[in-house]
């Protein structure tokens, strides 16, 4: 599979990496928000695995997806060019969704650890990353669950801008990374 970006278009791996990410996010979220409609007991606690293992696997694809970045080479050109101050802007979101997406599944990795639960992945345990120390496990899930509602904001910026320079802006920003579309 080519992992090069073309001039106008990200490389089919990219963009798929791009959407594996989204759901897994999405997966991420729903898991957690539907969790807490759950009645104490066994469907609550797979619901609280099934969150773990969804984390871990983003942090997965999103160092792939760092990797593949690297190696897919510049970015494609958008096309009408925008202005350089929204550029900037999207480089410091893209900055952003990256080290969201790094730290949180950290985070709760993080977490985990220093409350002392065994975490499991795909049916192998992960080490834990720290000692158990309940304190600190109680501040990095605050860390974790304040940081969860700014994923809301980033995330809906992000899908908003790129709605913004599809309809409005009309330039190609959506179109370089749909699956399946040519420039």
């Amino acid at each position: 599979m080519n992992v090069r970006n073309s001039e106008y278009r990200f490389s089919p791996l990219v963009i798929g990496l791009h959407w594996l990410t989204v759901l897994l996010i999405i997966a991420v979220y729903a898991s957690m928000e539907l969790r807490g409609l759950a009645p104490k007991g066994a469907l609550r606690d797979a619901m609280k695995s099934l969150h773990y293992l969804l984390g871990l696997s983003v942090l997965v694809i999103v160092v792939i997806r760092i990797g593949v970045r690297i190696q897919a080479g510049v970015k494609p050109a958008i096309q009408p060019p925008m202005p350089r101050w929204q550029a900037t802007l999207a480089d410091v979101m893209h900055y952003a969704l990256y080290s969201f997406m790094l730290a949180m599944p950290l985070l709760g990795w993080l977490t985990l650890s220093a409350a002392g639960k065994p975490i499991v992945l795909f049916g192998l345990p992960i080490p834990s990353l720290i000692g158990t120390d309940v304190a600190l496990s109680r501040q990095l899930k605050d860390v974790h669950e304040a940081l969860a509602t700014l994923g809301y904001v980033l995330i809906g910026s992000h899908a908003m801008a790129a709605l913004l320079h599809h309809y409005v802006m009309r330039d190609n920003t959506l179109v370089r990374m749909l699956p399946g579309r040519r420039p």
